[in-house]
């Protein structure tokens, strides 16, 4: 599937808007996300984190914690920065924190970026947060080309540098993964409730984070993509209404049945 970048659907509106057909901008053509469900992740992939100092991908993944992935560059002057300030918003939303039940790994796909750069955007981030503790959980990365490259075409995003304008056209997605480093789920655009968000880290997590009623409410759910959110499922909620019909008929059954037998009077021996 191809999700286009906000940007070309901004041009495709205002084309309609007046009444004529404009070709798409040249270095946006192929600018898209073709999903990779399912699909591993590159872990033993080198990038540097924000001090300069090596790692690989698979450092940030455990067990029990769903990984949240961007793919942006810091010098963008529009779309990344109203994508990761949407995800802070959805995150500020959350009982959950960075660090604690999951991990996000923001990495640059610009390789001329820096750790320094890097730094100074994850400082940005965490102060917009206002969560501290968030610092162990939120990582921003650097890489090589051969690196970025291989990661990108993993995951199906495809960008596009325009040198013109010294910019790259891109999609806004956000990704999840689970602990063991698969991709789970897309989430396009700039905005993200914290409903969706929570979701989809419950089911990149395969319930393992969250409380029973978490579990239970996404078991009862599924993801739309056409919506870009997460839907009630009739067959779920059905299956989970019998399920507790059942379970409430047992109860009510044996609970009449242990009344019986208590009431139910004690024959004396050897009486017929």
């Amino acid at each position: 599937m191809r999700a286009a970048c906000v940007v070309v659907a901004l041009v495709s509106a205002c084309a309609m808007a007046q009444d004529r057909i404009e070709p798409v901008p040249k270095p946006l053509v192929h600018v898209g996300v073709d999903e990779k469900l399912d699909a591993p992740l590159p872990l033993a992939l080198v990038f540097k984190d924000d001090a300069g100092r090596d790692v690989t991908l698979g450092s940030y993944f455990r067990p029990g914690h769903p990984v949240l992935l961007t793919l942006n560059y810091y010098r963008c002057p529009m779309l990344c920065t109203l994508e990761l300030n949407g995800l802070v918003a959805a995150m500020q939303g959350l009982a959950w924190t960075p660090g604690d039940e999951f991990t996000v790994v923001t990495v640059s796909f610009d390789p001329r970026e820096t750790a320094t750069l890097a730094r100074a955007k994850k400082q940005s981030y965490l102060i917009d947060l206002g969560r501290p503790s968030a610092e162990a959980g939120w990582h921003f990365l650097t890489g090589s080309a051969e690196s970025i490259e291989a990661l990108t075409k993993a995951v199906g995003f495809s960008y596009e540098y325009d040198r013109e304008t010294d910019q790259y056209g891109h999609a806004a997605v956000v990704m999840t993964a689970t602990p063991e480093g698969r991709v789970a789920r897309y989430l396009y655009g700039v905005v993200f409730t914290p409903e969706t968000l929570k979701l989809a880290l419950l089911e990149a997590s395969k319930g393992k984070i969250g409380t029973t009623w978490e579990r239970f409410i996404l078991y009862c759910y599924h993801y739309d993509a056409n919506e870009g959110r997460y839907a009630l499922a009739a067959r779920s909620i059905m299956r989970a209404g019998g399920a507790l019909t059942a379970l409430v008929l047992g109860c009510a059954i044996g609970g009449f049945w242990l009344r019986e037998r208590r009431h139910r009077p004690v024959r004396p021996e050897g009486s017929p």
